[in-house]
């Protein structure tokens, strides 16, 4: 059984997340709604943020995340947009933090049901202290940091090429 998570967070923790519906495909409309979500969820849980304009959405380059109806959307709503240079995981924190830290504990549990899977990728999920998500905004600026300084060219741990 497959099941997909499609979550936002911040250097402090999660904002929104919900799981995608058995046998939908993650369309542009389907991110659409998702990103109105997260405008609200960011609206309630970081008020000084969402009444300053200064919050950003970071996410990568899927085809539903690239969309003229998500750029639309976003332009309309104001929405800054941190770029996402192609074939860059290392640059996304989802990529190198929060899906391989749910997925290595959860690796190796067999569950038989859809519910079962939510449940204990949730607790998984809210286990995560409040410093991890630091220190992977810490990571990903030096990532940043890397890729600027190779000027956007391929390099492979921590030695710029």
């Amino acid at each position: 059984m497959k099941v997909m998570l499609v979550v936002f967070f911040d250097w402090q923790d999660i904002i929104p997340y919900e799981f995608v519906p058995h046998g939908q495909t993650v369309n542009k409309e389907f991110y659409v709604a998702v990103l109105k979500h997260l405008r609200e969820a960011v609206h309630q849980k970081r008020p000084q943020l969402w009444m300053n304009q200064s919050w950003v959405l970071h996410h990568n380059n899927a085809p539903a995340h690239s969309s003229f109806l998500v750029h639309n959307f976003l332009a309309k709503n104001e929405t800054t947009v941190v770029p996402q240079p192609p074939y860059s995981p290392d640059l996304a924190p989802a990529d190198f933090f929060l899906f391989p830290k749910l997925k290595s504990t959860l690796k190796g549990r067999c569950f038989d049901i859809f519910d079962e899977i939510q449940k204990n990728s949730m607790k998984k999920l809210f286990a995560i202290q409040k410093e991890a998500f630091q220190k992977a905004f810490q990571s990903w600026q030096k990532c940043w940091e890397r890729c600027v300084a190779s000027e956007g060219n391929y390099f492979e741990g921590d030695k710029l090429e």
